[in-house]
């Protein structure tokens, strides 16, 4: 067991992410095998590009709102405690909606 401190971290860059940045909180490096969580900050116009992972994923909203797209054409906006499941290899983008900053708490599953 350990415990992750609200102002501790590891500072990374998301691929394919625009105007954000990101802390991990808790991955492999941390302990953890088979998830990792982080904080995803986006600026207003932030977001991500159409892409796929081969990870499951969950994207928490704590802030702000985020538009997720997918390759159908659908939108799903996230508001403050909304989620969205992604299974692996389904592609999405992302976008912040308004000019309120969004976070973001994403989990991956690794294993």
């Amino acid at each position: 067991m350990f415990v992750v401190k609200a102002n501790e971290g590891t500072e990374y860059q998301a691929l394919n992410h625009f105007n954000m940045w990101g802390t991990r909180k808790i991955g492999a490096p941390e302990g953890a095998k088979n998830i990792t969580v982080s904080i995803s900050e986006f600026l207003p116009n932030g977001g991500a590009t159409m892409s796929a992972s081969e990870k499951e994923r969950v994207y928490f909203c704590l802030r702000g709102e985020v538009s997720i797209g997918d390759e159908q054409g659908n939108h799903y906006l996230l508001k403050e405690n909304d989620m969205i499941y992604i299974p692996p290899g389904e592609k999405r983008d992302m976008a912040v909606q308004g000019l309120v900053a969004a976070r973001v708490l994403v989990m991956v599953i690794n294993g």
